[in-house]
């Protein structure tokens, strides 16, 4: 990709968290204090349960490397702003989801290099080199999570009506962008995108049905009430799909390793739709 849609694809993700920014405040993240089993046990989901289902599927499909690689930056990236809309619409706990959002938005800055740097190391192929500089990447996810949702956050603390106002314009033009961003990648990898969307279609409905499952099926085992566990499904498999191709393609400087986000968009929405539909019975 170009260098003038490698900087669209960055300003879109600036663009989505600074309106995830504008729905945030500090009790978001007091709420770790407030709901600590549902928080600790939504992280858990997130952050560790996640990426090893996502190693397990893309290890027993022997997936070529850029479809797995694509897989595991899926795997390692926290939920996004789409996640607390589907709970919201799901009749899900909102408070809980904007906060494991929040929360693992933060914490993923450290896991989400690790996790692509062993990736890389797992599933390059033969011949072929991908470099990650991790401090780079750590520095490059600061300036396009943690700067735009400070930002957001702080508009939202010193004027909230302003904030309240700019979060549905900001929130379509996200959605807007987000589309940009997919066409972007499904048309520089058009060639590909047969064989592509065959091979990753599987994986990524099976880490989607997979990760949600399990978040509903460990939130009720711990006796959580519906409402909290339909939030910790939902951000244990709805990703930051963008983050993912931005990652792909601004850090890795490989549009086909965002193929599989791209793919994996299509299917959390309809993922997220069945979620509502239960939700709301």
């Amino acid at each position: 990709m170009n260098e003038t849609g490698t900087i669209i694809i960055g300003l879109s993700l600036i663009i989505i968290m600074f309106g995830m920014g504008l729905s945030l405040t500090v009790d978001d993240f007091r709420r770790v204090i407030k709901y600590p089993k549902a928080i600790l046990l939504g992280l858990l989901n997130q952050l560790v349960f996640l990426p090893i289902i996502g190693y397990v599927i893309v290890s027993v499909l022997e997936l070529r490397p850029e479809i797995a690689i694509g897989i595991m930056i899926l795997a390692a990236c926290p939920g996004g702003a789409v996640s607390n809309i589907i709970v919201n619409l799901a009749k899900g706990d909102v408070a809980l989801s904007i906060s494991l959002t929040a929360i693992s938005s933060v914490v993923s800055i450290l896991t989400i290099p690790f996790i692509i740097q062993f990736a890389l190391l797992e599933f390059i192929g033969a011949g072929e080199k991908i470099t990650l500089n991790v401090p780079q990447m750590i520095g490059q996810l600061l300036a396009v999570i943690i700067v735009p949702v400070f930002v957001g956050m702080l508009i939202r603390a010193k004027s909230s009506g302003f904030a309240i106002k700019m979060e549905k314009p900001v929130g379509v033009a996200s959605v807007i962008l987000l589309i940009l961003v997919i066409t972007g990648v499904l048309i520089k990898e058009r060639s590909n995108f047969v064989p592509y969307f065959i091979e990753a279609g599987l994986p990524t409905i099976v880490l989607n049905i997979s990760t949600m499952g399990l978040g509903y099926l460990t939130a009720v085992s711990l006796k959580l009430i519906k409402p909290q566990a339909i939030s910790i499904a939902v951000e244990s498999g709805i990703q930051n799909s963008a983050l993912a191709m931005t990652i792909a393609i601004v850090t890795l400087q490989n549009s086909s390793l965002g193929i599989s986000a791209a793919i994996y968009t299509l299917v959390m929405y309809v993922a997220g739709f069945a979620v509502i539909i239960y939700g709301r019975k």
